[in-house]
């Protein structure tokens, strides 16, 4: 009967153990996402086939079961657009967009981020970079050429298209105005030095994810401009969790994203050859 009794008093406990646990669940916040992937679907366009449509709906689905509470899933371009009711439980806990902007935004908005993975384009690569072009009928054959060139950059955030691509003019001996144009998106830069009129030439910086797009979107015509120079690698996708998601959160989430290469359907439609690599990895290894 003693026995029994203490059977019937751990089973009690159990079951209240558990009950307590779904309350807790069950309180738990949804995990804000905010994605600002220049190639998610909603933030590109459809002008490319297979291209720039990266549904992270499914993404989204994919980390609910993995982690086994709500998700709430935001785009945007710029963490400043966000408004406090836009979010769940009013805090941005994980962030997927590009490196540098990311980082840049998060500093903005007070906030410390800590990557977690980074995604892998079709081919396995987690970088991009930036490339100078020019007027198809330019004569500049390399960024040593620029000289007296007026030069569009893009914003300050933008490492591809701002602090690598001054790193490669100043190396190749041109000279860096005190105050730079700056074109917040491609299209406008690569627009512009088809534009210029008269004896001003123009050299524009473009992402080398974004040409691409530049021609299939009608933007520009195939082969109206030339590229002259590339910028070293820089990351391109990085996902990050914020400082309002605890450490071992953090560690659920991370395992979560490197989880996404078991799923072949999930990896077609955020267009990545294995999903997310641990950031110590840059590359998708061969096998």
């Amino acid at each position: 009967m003693h026995k029994f009794s203490s059977r019937i008093t751990v089973l009690a406990a159990l079951l209240l153990i558990n009950c307590l646990a779904g309350i807790v669940a069950a309180e738990e916040k949804p995990l804000t996402l905010v994605v600002m992937d220049p190639l998610a679907a909603p933030l590109s366009c459809p002008c490319v086939e297979g291209y720039a449509q990266r549904k992270y709906e499914h993404l989204e689905g994919f980390l609910e079961k993995q982690l086994g509470r709500s998700v709430h899933l935001l785009f945007t371009e710029s963490l400043e657009t966000l408004k406090e009711e836009d979010l769940a439980g009013g805090t941005i806990d994980l962030i997927i967009g590009k490196d540098s902007v990311a980082r840049y935004d998060a500093k903005l908005k007070k906030m410390t981020v800590t990557p977690l993975g980074r995604l892998t384009d079709k081919k396995g690569g987690t970088s991009q970079y930036g490339m100078i072009v020019v007027p198809k009928d330019d004569a500049a054959q390399s960024p040593a050429d620029l000289k007296g060139y007026q030069i569009y950059f893009g914003a300050i955030d933008a490492q591809e298209k701002h602090e690598a691509a001054i790193e490669l003019l100043t190396k190749a001996g041109i000279e860096i105005p005190e105050k730079l144009e700056i074109s917040q998106a491609c299209s406008d830069g690569a627009c512009k030095i088809l534009e210029l009129e008269g004896p001003t030439k123009g050299a524009a910086v473009i992402s080398s994810y974004a040409a691409p797009l530049l021609e299939g979107c009608g933007t520009i015509k195939k082969g109206d401009l030339r590229v002259i120079g590339k910028t070293k690698q820089v990351p391109f996708i990085t996902a990050f969790a914020t400082n309002h998601v605890s450490s071992d959160e953090q560690k659920r989430v991370k395992d979560a994203l490197l989880m996404v290469a078991t799923d072949p359907e999930l990896c077609t439609q955020l267009e990545t050859l294995v999903g997310f690599l641990p950031m110590e990895e840059p590359v998708a290894k061969k096998k």
